[in-house]
């Protein structure tokens, strides 16, 4: 079945998140990179904010979180989510490697995504998963080919990955 509100929060909280990840990106990417890093952000946040709309005035629609047993798997993956990846960024810094966060945390983000698929009963969130572990893994190797932080790799590519995820939630949202 396809909720109409869900695509909407996926709008906004992809869209959120997007302009989060450029953010992130500009710890210390190259300095020809700021300015649009700084467009992509104003991008992701106006598409959050039209997902946000969105969601809000189709508040009454059905989400796949309207079932019980679907939203407490929803809890308890961005529960394990948030213990995982403060765990693994905790331990990162304290092992004095703090250039590993930002891809450590996409990872966790895209695993995140595999449980997430089966509640919201949606096969894309297996291919945006898939497209998170890579960005993570990905970076780890570009990164100090380019003289970058992992962090503006990192952030560049879970920040395309999730607004293109925030976008095809609006398209998603308007042929329903």
């Amino acid at each position: 079945m396809e909720y109409i509100r869900d695509y909407a929060m996926y709008a906004s909280i992809f869209g959120m998140f997007s302009m989060s990840w450029f953010g992130w990106a500009q710890e210390n990417p190259r300095a020809s990179w700021r300015k649009y890093l700084g467009i992509a952000s104003g991008a992701a946040l106006l598409v959050c904010l039209l997902g946000v709309y969105l969601s809000i005035t189709n508040w009454g629609a059905p989400s796949a979180l309207t079932d019980q047993t679907n939203f407490k798997n929803y809890l308890i993956s961005v529960y394990v989510e948030f213990f995982l990846a403060g765990l693994g960024a905790f331990l990162l810094i304290r092992k004095k490697r703090k250039d590993y966060v930002a891809p450590w945390i996409a990872f966790i983000v895209g695993i995140h995504f595999i449980g997430l698929s089966r509640v919201f009963d949606d096969p894309s969130l297996y291919v945006l998963a898939a497209l998170l572990v890579a960005v993570s893994i990905i970076s780890l190797f570009v990164s100090p080919k380019l003289r970058v932080a992992n962090s503006a790799i990192t952030g560049i590519g879970s920040g395309v990955v999730l607004f293109a995820f925030a976008v095809l939630g609006l398209v998603r949202f308007f042929l329903t």
